[in-house]
């Protein structure tokens, strides 16, 4: 159940950041600065050359709100209001449930962050269960959000462009007083990052609280129930194995996170899709440029990486 082949390319996707030992595309993509991380997962930058009126169909598949600055690129995404089309736009991406297809047109440029559970809510934001698998055009309360289009230059250089989001972000924290999410919350956030096959009365006995308490925060600050994020997670992990953009020492661990070989393939088929053996053999370049980050992300979270440092599959 461990094996893995080596993922499909899409030979037209020139991602700027380089690429794995597999050829799968990197982006630019690190951990926010101390003062705005209680808010804010992970930032990234991806700047993709097509070729010209090339259209990608790929997809997405997001465990948190996502804010991402589209500067260029054609958009269509197919949301749970049905397809949508954007060009350049600011967007609030609402956490997914299962992958969400979406293609581009033309050469891009995507600049955004991943927002903490329970950050929407303590940042005035929408409620999580209004937005799953949506895409809602932020304004309220600070219309200013919607000025982050004029204020990021394309041409500018990634990091430049990640920090002029951290400063953003920075200034709404103190301009709205913004109170950091729930600890339970952030603890739940870490179990779904280093342990997903935790049972929910064990977190609940952890936590020192029922489990209808532990329901109804998760289901508050990431819009779904304790075990369906636990899922996601499973799941997650396991795309990003099937991708190439996971530690392979971790791979047995990883698989014995389900009972048997078909209950990976009912639970993967169910979130993404397409069984695993189909996830590996199509081109992924969007889909793993997304669970690259998330990796990167949760394994500076277990000290297997240092921030900023060397990733197994680079």
């Amino acid at each position: 159940m461990t094996k893995r082949v080596r993922p499909a390319v899409d030979d037209a996707f020139v991602p700027a950041h380089g690429v794995t030992r597999d050829g799968q595309p990197l982006s630019y993509n690190r951990a926010p600065a101390a003062d705005v991380a209680p808010w804010i997962g992970r930032l990234y930058a991806a700047r993709v050359t097509l070729p010209e009126n090339h259209r990608l169909d790929c997809g997405l598949f997001s465990e948190f709100a996502m804010l991402r600055i589209q500067l260029s690129g054609e958009w269509l995404v197919h949301t749970a209001d049905g397809p949508q089309r954007f060009g350049p736009e600011t967007l609030l991406f609402g956490p997914h449930t299962r992958r969400m297809p979406l293609s581009v047109t033309g050469s891009f440029v995507s600049v955004g962050y991943s927002m903490r559970p329970g950050a929407s809510l303590t940042l005035r934001g929408p409620r999580l269960t209004e937005c799953l698998d949506r895409i809602v055009l932020p304004q309220q309360p600070d219309p200013s959000v919607q000025r982050l289009l004029t204020m990021l230059d394309p041409d500018n250089d990634e990091e430049s462009l990640l920090q002029i989001l951290e400063n953003w972000m920075r200034r709404w924290v103190n301009t709205y007083d913004c109170q950091e999410p729930d600890p339970i919350t952030a603890r739940f956030e870490q179990v779904a990052f280093t342990n997903p096959n935790m049972p929910i009365p064990e977190f609940a006995e952890q936590c020192g609280v029922n489990e209808r308490t532990i329901e109804r925060i998760v289901a508050r600050d990431f819009g779904m129930s304790p075990k369906q994020v636990l899922r996601r997670a499973r799941a997650l992990d396991m795309a990003s194995f099937l991708r190439g953009v996971a530690d392979v020492d971790e791979a047995d661990e990883l698989a014995l996170r389900y009972y048997d070989q078909s209950h990976l393939i009912h639970e993967f088929t169910d979130l993404f899709g397409m069984s695993p053996r189909q996830f590996a053999a199509a081109p992924q370049p969007l889909m793993t440029l997304s669970l690259e980050s998330r990796q990167a992300q949760r394994l500076e979270l277990l000290e297997r990486i240092a921030p900023g440092g060397t990733r197994p599959w680079e």
